[in-house]
């Protein structure tokens, strides 16, 4: 079972800040990371990036993400993510100490929302083990796109 936190962000640039923390370093297949957050700037660009952290004892050099939105009128968008946690030596992507390693993984980059309302994203593993162990948590981070003109 999974456990939310949300953390709803004092930065002006941050629309929402959302992370899943799993129980005892498990991810199922069958409980998936859920965010959802409301859109009232259609006009605006933002980015999206997910992040995950892992430990050590994370077996793959690779996570495979289906990310499921799910707009105000019900339309829902899938798209798959290969994100590298390691590479072909054995290092660690990303930051960390000990066995703790976090990735913040980009997913969507000037994107705009065209519905004002509420947005459901959900995160499942796509690797082949129903049960992926290793996985502290999972995040998402959406912001508002720098450099906009305004």
């Amino acid at each position: 079972m999974l456990l939310a936190v949300i953390t709803l962000s004092c930065d002006r640039g941050t629309l929402f800040s959302g992370n899943y923390q799993l129980e005892d370093k498990q991810w199922s297949m069958y409980d998936p990371a859920r965010y959802a957050f409301t859109v009232g700037d259609t006009l605006s660009a933002y980015n999206i990036a997910l992040s995950v952290r892992t430990s050590t004892e994370y077996p793959y050099r690779n996570l495979y993400l289906f990310v499921v939105t799910a707009f105000p009128s019900g339309t829902t968008v899938t798209d798959t993510i290969h994100a590298v946690v390691a590479d072909e030596k054995g290092k660690w992507m990303g930051r960390g100490a000990g066995d703790l390693r976090e990735l913040t993984i980009p997913y969507k980059s000037n994107v705009f929302f065209p519905e004002k309302g509420e947005y459901h994203i959900r995160v499942v593993h796509g690797m082949r083990d129903t049960l992926l162990k290793g996985v502290y948590d999972m995040g998402i981070k959406v912001t508002l796109k720098e450099n906009q003109g305004k």
